[in-house]
Parts: C-alpha cells; structure tokens; sequence
C-alpha cells in the first residue's frame, strides 16, 4: 500500500449529522421523528442511484426536495411551515462533534483533507461556510462535476484529479458503507465509520479499515 498522502470525506452522515436536519422540529414531528429522518435519507439515496442509473440527472437539491416530499406525504406530516423549515435544516447540518478536530489533527500532520460530496456546490457552501469546518478543507468537490451520483466510478475520479494522486495513495472515509465499496471499486483506500455497529455490507470491496468514529482517522495516516 502505498503511503496516504490525502484524505477525502463523505460529507452527509459522516462529516455532517443528518439528525440535525429535523432537531427544531423535533416537537411537530413527535415520537415518528427517527421514522420521518430514516424515510427521508433512503428516499434521498434511492433517488439518486435511480437517476443515475436512468440517465436523468437532477441535483441534490431537487432531490433532496423530492425526497422530502415523499417522506411527508408517506407519513402524513404536515403543518405551517414544516416542510420548509426540515429543508432549511438540511442545508445547515451540524457536524459530528468530533469532525473539526480530526480535521485538525490531519492538517497538523501534513495532509490535505477534501470533501467528495452529492452535495451541490450551493449547499456545501452554504453548510461548510457556516458550521466552521471550511477552513481546515484544502476544497469542497461535487458530483455536479460529472452529473452522476456516487457510487458512479466518475465520481471518486474527481478527488485523484483534485488532488493529483494516485488512488492507493488517498484515504476515503464515508460513514456509508455502499459508498466505501464505490470508492473501493474504484482504487481508493476505505475507511468505514461504522457509529452504530451495523453488518458488513454484502458488497465487492470491503473497508479497508472499520472504524467506530472520525477521531479514529489520524490514527490511521500515523500508522501507516
């Protein structure tokens, strides 16, 4: 393996806490909160796998919006206002809290950090202009760049290119487990931030490393 010379970040559920999206309105939503949140995001994903797949691009903006959509009229969730303040909440995600000093550790050590994100560029700027993370990411890459979602080989392409390396010499970190077996796929070595202990996926690819949270990351580099 060669040495990691960068490291690239999911952002959603891995740098950013997707639960944060629906904390103001955790009182209009009640006890079908989690329910609400996890129908929300697999709508997201489902989306965008499926749009790939079809050829019919649409940003993460839209599809978010999409999603959103279903989510309530799935759940009957309704109210004045509500569907536009869990959007708002979505495009001001809270990091994990362990986010801002591993990023600081890395750069301590030399490395460049990049996030790698379905983000569009408006809404990653929006969020990492305004949690405070910005400044300790060398840049911000969205699949805009390709109009193609994860796991899309294209889409990891995009982080050698920015980065001027090699697959094996880049470290993908993604909370996701099918997006490390895209970025495994495509060369990249994986780092799987398994928070809730879940299964392995039943995919090509496995992690190269299984981690229990982001603070876990440096040790890594420094080991290698």
């Amino acid at each position: 393996m060669s040495r990691i010379r960068g490291c690239v970040f999911d952002a959603y559920g891995t740098l950013l806490d997707f639960s944060s999206a629906v904390t103001s309105q955790a009182a209009a939503l009640g006890s079908g909160a989690p329910a609400f949140l996890a129908l929300w995001r697999a709508k997201q994903l489902e989306y965008t796998w499926l749009r790939t797949l079809m050829g019919r691009h649409a940003d993460f903006a839209q599809v978010v919006a999409d999603a959103l959509d279903y989510a309530c009229a799935a759940t009957g969730t309704d109210g004045p206002g509500l569907r536009q303040a869990l959007f708002r909440g979505f495009e001001r995600l809270a990091p994990y809290p362990d986010a801002r000093t591993t990023l600081q550790r890395l750069r301590a050590l030399g490395l460049r950090s990049v996030v790698l994100s379905n983000g569009t560029p408006a809404m990653l700027d929006a969020t990492f202009g305004t949690n405070g993370l910005a400044p300790l990411l060398d840049t911000v890459l969205s699949v805009e760049a390709v109009g193609r979602y994860k796991p899309a080989p294209a889409v990891y392409q995009l982080a050698t290119e920015a980065l001027g390396a090699a697959p094996d010499e880049l470290l993908f970190v993604s909370a996701n487990a099918w997006d490390i077996a895209g970025a495994g796929s495509a060369g990249l070595v994986t780092a799987w931030i398994n928070r809730s202990g879940a299964p392995a996926e039943r995919l090509p690819e496995p992690p190269s490393y299984e981690l229990t949270a982001l603070s876990e990351v440096p040790d890594i580099v420094t080991a290698e």
